[in-house]
């Protein structure tokens, strides 16, 4: 059973695990570092569909069938799916799995979710009322642009502090499995955190700072510093937002994690070569950088222990047209190797 560890952390001493993971990015993604790691890499933005929105569903289904065949599990094996997306009512995730015949917990944590559908897929298997779960989340940069800024065909311009969503899906299968070589040893929810950052375009200043509250937390609760992980990974601050995290864990909290913290809207693109401004976003971003390059490397033991920080950004059209500043929020998961 899941034990509170300090005010925000839960520690899960059965360390579910992580036994499948699959990654499907777009042609953009396909052309950065971390090409090699991916599963699949599809050239047609469309994915085969008609709409840009059916194409992240479809990437959605892909992840998660791919994450489960390499589990060597089917859907009857699975007690719930936790999925979000960044589009309206999450259709990307509900439609991507309408088919599955699963119990379905639709999330939006916007960027966050991936840390989030992890963390209660975690505390759920740790709490042994289920078994098997699957954590899913998808982007697209043709229907996020579509959504929340201007209709590609406008061309409008991108700030500096803007950032490039990644078109993207990842699954994970969490489990129970003691001899599996990933582990989730803690999770925590993360708590709204709302500086009045009120341009759409600077997410990466939105979320840092709950990513600060929430990385502060974490260490304070477990009495550990940044010395104790081998990385710090947040979900898609960007290079605004590394930069105003790093400051802010100093001026907050006097705490330097700039020598273990990481951010995947930083590793995803090649920041020099290829035109992405401060980075990638969106919530395809952490989890195929996650759910590839992390685990696998966590499965190789070049990693022994790595706090995951999704980060988000709460916000919709309307908001942003009614001239409502953007919350942030960021939740975490401890991931440890065998």
């Amino acid at each position: 059973m899941p034990e509170r560890q300090g005010r925000y952390t839960l520690l899960l001493p059965s360390r579910p695990s992580v036994t499948g993971t699959a990654a499907i990015v777009g042609k953009k993604e396909g052309e950065g570092p971390l090409a090699n790691d991916f599963d699949k890499i599809l050239e047609d933005e469309f994915a085969g569909e008609k709409t840009f929105e059916k194409a992240e569903s479809k990437l959605q289904t892909m992840a998660a069938s791919l994450a489960l065949e390499k589990a060597g599990l089917t859907h009857s094996a699975i007690d719930c799916i936790f999925a979000g997306d960044l589009l309206n009512q999450c259709i990307g995730s509900s439609f991507g799995m309408r088919d599955s015949d699963t119990p379905f917990a639709g999330l939006y944590g916007a960027c966050s979710t991936m840390s989030l559908s992890l963390a209660l897929s975690a505390m759920l298997i740790d709490s042994r009322v289920m078994n098997s779960c699957i954590a899913c989340t998808s982007s697209h940069f043709c229907s996020a642009e579509r959504q929340y800024r201007l209709p590609l065909e406008y061309g409008g311009q991108r700030t500096p502090t803007s950032q490039w969503t990644v078109t993207g899906a990842g699954a994970a299968i969490v489990r129970n499995v003691p001899s599996a070589p990933v582990h989730i040893d803690a999770a925590i929810i993360g708590r709204i955190r709302d500086l009045k950052i009120t341009d759409p375009n600077n997410m990466g200043a939105a979320m840092a700072p709950a990513a600060a509250q929430t990385i502060a937390s974490f260490l304070g609760d477990t009495n550990t510093s940044p010395a104790d992980y081998d990385l710090i990974l947040t979900g898609d601050l960007g290079k605004t937002g590394t930069e105003l995290l790093h400051m802010l864990m100093l001026s907050e909290n006097n705490i330097d994690i700039s020598g273990v913290h990481n951010d995947c809207g930083l590793m995803i693109y090649d920041m020099e070569n290829q035109d992405v401004h401060a980075g990638g976003s969106g919530c395809g971003c952490s989890a195929v950088v996650v759910c590839s390059h992390i685990i696998n490397r966590i499965g190789r033991k070049e990693l022994q222990k790595v706090l995951f920080i999704g980060t988000g950004a709460l916000l919709s059209p309307t908001s942003t047209l009614q001239g409502e500043s953007v919350p942030g929020i960021a939740h975490g998961v401890l991931l440890t190797s065998e």
